[in-house]
């Protein structure tokens, strides 16, 4: 008796992550300016929280940029991505709702390739939902690093160097920094000198 064979649909997911600085929006950018190059129709997006370096692209601390969409919430991709849409890029992962797993598991499904770049830690050091269950699903994985500013070494956390408690700041230099695993103090508090001098 003959197999009969299905052709796959080619639909997977790719995660980006890693601290602040690492270079995630810059490797993003990277990917999806390839496959412009190559003709692929890309549709590009961020959460509309993320409204650093400008409403309708997105930016790299290194001035890297390219156009994106903002969305509310992660149940808007599937009315927003067309569907000859073949890959779709998403940077500030951590900043989606707890759907954007199921949601790229959706689009990955419909043939599509998604990239996904975001935190995989918070403030404190803790694993920031949703980018963990994206880590669980994706088929590829990129882990980026950063270089500590305190000591030069592989930096894998982010310090957050201003008072507050709320886990969501958005921010960028003078609001975080890169840490390695030894300088990383999530209980650190105030202007930078008072911090380092405690140290």
């Amino acid at each position: 008796m003959e197999v009969v064979r299905h052709r796959p649909n080619h639909g997977w997911i790719e995660v980006i992550t890693g601290s602040m600085f690492s270079g995630k929006s810059e490797e993003l950018i990277r990917r999806l300016r390839r496959a412009q190059i190559a003709r692929q129709k890309v549709q590009i997006f961020k959460p509309r929280i993320d409204n650093r370096y400008g409403q309708d692209h997105i930016i790299s601390h290194s001035e890297m940029r390219i156009p994106s969409d903002n969305l509310v919430s992660s149940a808007e991709l599937l009315t927003r991505v067309d569907p000859d849409t073949e890959v779709v890029g998403i940077d500030e992962g951590q900043f989606f709702d707890l759907d954007l797993p199921a949601v790229c598991n959706t689009l990955a499904n419909q043939g599509k390739r998604v990239i996904v770049a975001g935190l995989d830690q918070d403030y404190l050091g803790k694993p920031f939902e949703p980018m963990p269950q994206l880590l669980a699903i994706a088929e590829y994985i990129t882990k980026t690093l950063a270089i500590c500013m305190v000591c030069g070494g592989p930096a894998n956390h982010t310090q957050r160097l201003v008072v507050s408690s709320e886990r969501v700041l958005v921010g960028a230099s003078g609001t975080y920094e890169a840490r390695c695993r030894q300088c990383f103090d999530p209980s650190l508090a105030g202007p930078p000198g008072e911090r380092r001098s405690q140290r």
